[in-house]
């Protein structure tokens, strides 16, 4: 599972991008649209503790690089890494906020920042803020992560 709201500056922060991020949606391609849908997919799919989301979203030649990984991971590295994560945390509530997405032929890259708030197995809660750059390719009729690279702001847990 990727990274892990926060409160003070950085919800000023998420308000202004929110609020910019509305303003550039409109302006996006629908493969533009298309591509940020599948982000959106994959981490609502994660945080739902979907076990089924690494096929349904990473291309078999996937490899990402979460900050706190010290290489990056192949898709089946990522799959034992996600169970090992839905066995002692949960996920509270994320947010997203796209800044960027070029799409190129069948490449797509997009920058993003994210909030989110989770919950371990001893009922603490954490929010941490962070970024991430992802990198799909267009398989078949459908996009899918070929790689990505991020994770948590240095600081970046209120």
């Amino acid at each position: 599972m990727r990274p892990r709201i926060a409160v003070s500056l950085f919800a000023v922060a998420g308000l202004l991008a929110s609020m910019s991020t509305a303003a550039t949606a409109q302006t996006w391609s629908p493969e533009q649209l298309g591509v940020w849908g599948v982000i959106e997919a994959q981490w609502q799919a994660a945080a739902a503790e979907d076990g089924t989301w690494p096929d349904r979203f990473l291309h078999d030649q996937f490899r990402g690089w979460a900050n706190e990984f010290p290489a990056p991971r192949d898709k089946s590295s990522t799959e034992r890494w996600m169970r090992y994560s839905v066995e002692n945390s949960t996920t509270l509530m994320h947010e997203l906020f796209p800044l960027n997405i070029i799409v190129q032929g069948n490449i797509a890259v997009a920058h993003y920042l994210y909030a989110i708030a989770t919950e371990n197995r001893k009922g603490e809660r954490r929010t941490t803020h962070g970024r991430f750059t992802d990198i799909l390719v267009r398989d078949g009729d459908r996009w899918r992560f070929i790689a990505w690279h991020g994770g948590d702001d240095p600081g970046g847990e209120d």
